[in-house]
């Protein structure tokens, strides 16, 4: 092994021709663990609270088809599963819908959706 350089006499490890840190120009922040909540560019949340009633669910939007136009706006979403809520949707993808959930007892949360889940919506 005489071609390593980070051995010398054969068998004796040299470690200090090994790097230690990041290298020049870059910092230990990429290391460290992401922040916890939204991330940056998500959308911030509403201010105010949703309005304060449950519309009775749409006959004619069905699906989660049209659902861009409802971005940034106060939208009460009807799931397959039964559930129901008001949803502020801030970025709409092709298999994720992400924005902030109505929580009466902790208000606006961040939250994902799939959009086949999604039975049908209504925009306010």
């Amino acid at each position: 092994m005489t071609n390593n350089p980070y051995y010398r006499n054969g068998d004796e490890f040299d470690s200090s021709s090994i790097p230690q840190g990041p290298p020049q120009g870059f910092s230990n922040d990429y290391f460290e663990p992401p922040p916890f909540g939204p991330p940056p560019g998500a959308g911030l949340p509403p201010i105010a609270p949703p309005p304060g009633f449950s519309p009775p669910i749409p006959a004619w939007q069905v699906g989660p088809g049209g659902i861009r136009n409802c971005l940034f706006s106060n939208t009460y979403v009807w799931l397959r599963n039964g559930r129901s809520f008001w949803f502020f949707p801030t970025f709409i993808g092709r298999q994720v819908i992400v924005g902030y959930r109505w929580r009466r007892r902790r208000g606006w949360t961040y939250h994902f959706l799939n959009p086949n889940e999604i039975l049908s919506y209504q925009c306010f």
